[in-house]
């Protein structure tokens, strides 16, 4: 394609975005919006893990949840300012994730699985029983920081918001995507034992994309607390939620850019149409379903390589044999007689035998 082609899509994307809270028709569209943009962020935290390093984690509701209790919890009990709250909590979170991270990271694969989904129902468990700090099954209530606000003027505030932490996000995916420490983790991701045999300290690499990942994602968390204000334990500390991070983030192609964001567009667009169609049944799960299965069978990669593959099949073909015209070739076979000639020349010609005659 030209050069030009994609700073244009992204141009016209970044407009669409920013736009988007004035197009909507109403409130509620609005703030689907910004549960849209929720998921973007939460898809694109997992991805700094689950793309790069190649751990898939079921658990993330953990921190999702973590950083949305903490925020609340810092507001009731010590009455900070709500973004102070917020920023702490993702320290919280953060200091708290390295022996987290340090314990889970001894195992892989399907071991690493296991241990991610026992952390978030630990979470879940203590959340629901600790009702004193926590509120337990009542959830907690947090305090909104823009409280003489409309709710349409509360949902376009915290859809820049969402939106302005994704570009945080995107941001820091982009630099260590072209750093030396984002090498280390596909190196990682492609052969660990290699990768460490090559001089690759894994184990830091692969704690520091855990702890960047837990703490955007904790982020995330309190920023929805934030606005939406009542926190459920069982949607807070979801496995669900874990799986709908996957599979968006599989969905849009783990390791692009903008992957989780295409694919959380995708898949947070139709749950939340598929709520509003059918209420409170369990449809929505099924088409979740169904989309992963579609996922897995004919898009392995994602949304994003399956489409730049198939503008690459319709486009110009790359080829071995490369086209010259006419005077190309004349000039080549020149040049090829000069070194011949040439060639010959320091060669010397035959020995003579002293009669004047080359034997």
């Amino acid at each position: 394609m030209p050069g030009w082609v994609r700073p244009a899509a992204l141009a016209v994307g970044v407009a669409l975005v920013l736009l988007f809270p004035e197009l909507v028709p109403n409130a509620y569209v609005l703030s689907a919006g910004v549960i849209v943009a929720s998921y973007a962020c939460t898809a694109t935290a997992w991805s700094f893990m689950g793309g790069f390093t190649g751990y898939v984690s079921l658990g993330h509701a953990a921190f999702f949840g973590m950083g949305a209790y903490g925020t609340g919890i810092l507001i009731r009990d010590l009455s900070l300012q709500p973004f102070l709250a917020w920023l702490l909590s993702g320290l919280i979170v953060l200091v708290i994730t390295i022996p987290v991270g340090i314990a889970a990271l001894r195992v892989r694969g399907a071991s690493f699985v296991i241990v991610s989904i026992s952390f978030v129902l630990i979470l879940l468990l203590v959340s629901q029983a600790w009702e004193a700090f926590t509120g337990g099954a009542n959830g907690l209530n947090v305090p909104r920081p823009f409280a003489d606000l409309y709710r349409p003027d509360h949902h376009r505030i915290f859809f820049y918001l969402f939106v302005a932490l994704l570009a945080v996000m995107l941001l820091t995916w982009w630099v260590i995507d072209r750093s030396r420490f984002g090498a280390g983790l596909k190196a990682v991701r492609e052969d660990e034992d290699k990768a460490e045999a090559l001089g690759v300290p894994t184990r830091d690499y692969k704690l520091a994309a855990y702890l960047i990942s837990a703490t955007f994602t904790a982020l995330a968390g309190g920023m929805y607390a934030l606005w939406f204000g009542d926190l459920d334990p069982i949607f807070q500390f979801s496995i669900l939620l874990g799986a709908y991070m996957v599979l968006m983030a599989l969905l849009g192609g783990v390791r692009h850019l903008f992957g989780p964001l295409v694919g959380a567009v995708v898949v947070g667009s139709a749950l939340e149409y598929f709520k509003l169609e059918f209420g409170d049944t369990q449809l929505h799960l099924v088409f979740t379903a169904i989309l992963l299965g579609i996922v897995v069978l004919f898009m392995p990669d994602g949304v994003i390589p399956a489409a730049g593959a198939l503008l690459r099949r319709f486009g110009p073909q790359d080829t071995s044999i490369r086209e010259i015209t006419a005077e190309e070739l004349l000039e080549r076979n020149r040049a090829a007689a000069e070194r011949e000639g040439a060639a010959a020349g320091r060669g010397g010609g035959k020995p003579s035998d002293g009669s004047g005659e080359t034997p």
